[in-house]
């Protein structure tokens, strides 16, 4: 729902924020995000940084620094690399590919490393709404989406996509209608949530996920988890599944490889400072997944490790520190009845 869900009142009896969340909502806009360090990113066993590579590799960032807008597409193009994006992008761009193939060389030899999950898993959900949410208005999933980026080939490999039929509010409004081109017909002839989610767990086990290989769930903001899922499970009588306990935010980790303020986090913004227009129906859930997905594999093309930076705990969102080990999602399994 991208720049509705920024509208949606932050007062809800269903969700509570911890307190270092809350602050950080009343910080200017105009800030750097601060949760993930400037250090070259590796893996959490891996980050010895007297190793001889990070010399190099910060010699070549010094010299990148120092280079006009022009001097950097010429080189991009030399490298057969992407020119599109504003200076900053094709900065962070060029020093990423140096310090891949560094890294590459580094590991060849017995050096550091840099690898994270097998895939990457996009949800973004679409959700009941009002022009004017209340501040007590229950927000039911009405779509749930996934789509799947292979990180090794960085491909979108597969998609789901499942309507989903809303227990308190059956009825959608004009405005919810018309935002996510979701019709009244749609989700009265949907599953329940319940079956929804036992149909994706099905899809994430049959693709080996958890088990055979190692994912993470990735966010545009922290809404679809730490909100829409939340309530959906308490309106469902469902605990909680716990794959979905931790996810990547995109827009953290955006807001932090390229340096840029949460002003510049949207969608549609990311998308347009990156060189790309997004593709498809805004707000159909997705179509919004397939173009995170498409911000995801550019960040991944660039350097960009991708990695689980908040999580949900008794009901809290809380971030997840960039010292904190890497894990991936655990194996899906169908959550329990709350009663």
């Amino acid at each position: 729902m991208d720049e509705h869900k920024e509208n949606i009142q932050g007062k809800d009896v269903n969700v509570k924020m911890s307190e270092e969340k809350e602050d950080e909502k009343t910080k200017p806009c105009s800030r750097i995000c601060p949760d993930e360090e400037t250090a070259p990113e590796t893996s959490q066993s891996n980050r010895d940084f007297s190793h001889p590579v990070y010399k190099e590799i910060a010699l070549a960032n010094g010299h990148i620094n120092r280079m006009s807008k022009d001097e950097l597409r010429i080189k991009l193009a030399e490298l057969k690399l992407d020119t599109r994006g504003v200076k900053d992008v094709m900065k962070k761009r060029l020093k990423n590919h140096y310090k891949k193939q560094k890294l590459l060389q580094s590991a060849a030899e017995g050096g550091p490393t840099d690898t994270y999950y097998d895939y990457i898993c996009v949800v973004d959900f679409e959700a009941t709404c009002e022009e004017d949410n209340p501040s007590d208005f229950l927000h039911e999933i009405i779509e749930f989406p996934m789509v799947l980026i292979n990180t090794h080939t960085l491909q979108i490999v597969d998609t789901f996509q499942a309507y989903v039929k809303p227990e308190v509010n059956p009825q959608l409004s004009d405005f919810c209608v018309k935002l996510t081109g979701i019709a009244q017909e749609t989700v009265d002839e949907a599953d329940l949530f319940p079956e929804v989610l036992h149909q994706v767990v099905e899809w994430l086990q049959e693709r080996e996920l958890g088990t055979k290989y190692k994912y993470a769930i990735l966010t545009d903001g922290a809404w679809d988890m730490s909100k829409f899922l939340n309530i959906q499970c308490r309106i469902s009588r469902i605990r909680y599944p716990q794959f979905a306990k931790k996810w990547i935010n995109i827009r953290k980790s955006y807001c932090n490889f390229y340096k840029v303020p949460r002003t510049q986090t949207k969608l549609s913004t990311m998308l347009e400072k990156l060189g790309m227009k997004y593709e498809g129906r805004p707000h159909c859930g997705l179509d919004d997944s397939r173009n995170i997905a498409r911000i995801a594999i550019r960040m991944l093309q660039d350097g960009c490790q991708l990695r689980v930076n908040e999580r949900m705990h008794g009901g809290q969102l809380l971030s997840v520190p960039s010292s904190a080990p890497v894990e991936g999602a655990p194996p899906p399994r169908n959550p329990g009845s709350r009663d």
